[in-house]
């Protein structure tokens, strides 16, 4: 399995992988585990996810800003994502 990880403010971590490359081709991509993962750092449960990548996620990074981050995979595609008004007003925990 190939993953990645980013620290994320305040107590958040952001977690991206999938399932190894040779086995990409006989399985659906979400049985493959292809999306970016949102855990908290403490309480060390997921809190959303992201899907979109066709492959295993090889990194992640998250803007200074705070108001998104990228994902890049084996797909070829490196992809920016913006969090909603929802992710900075609700409290997960």
């Amino acid at each position: 399995m190939h993953n990645c990880r980013c620290w994320l403010p305040p107590m958040q971590v952001l977690l991206g992988g999938g399932q190894d490359a040779s086995q990409v081709t006989t399985t659906s991509s979400k049985a493959g585990g292809f999306e970016a993962r949102f855990f908290h750092k403490i309480y060390q449960e997921e809190f959303g996810n992201v899907r979109g990548h066709f492959g295993p996620i090889n990194t992640v990074a998250f803007h200074p800003s705070g108001k998104s981050f990228l994902t890049g995979g084996e797909d070829g595609y490196v992809r920016l994502h913006h969090f909603d008004l929802d992710y900075f007003t609700t409290k997960f925990f």
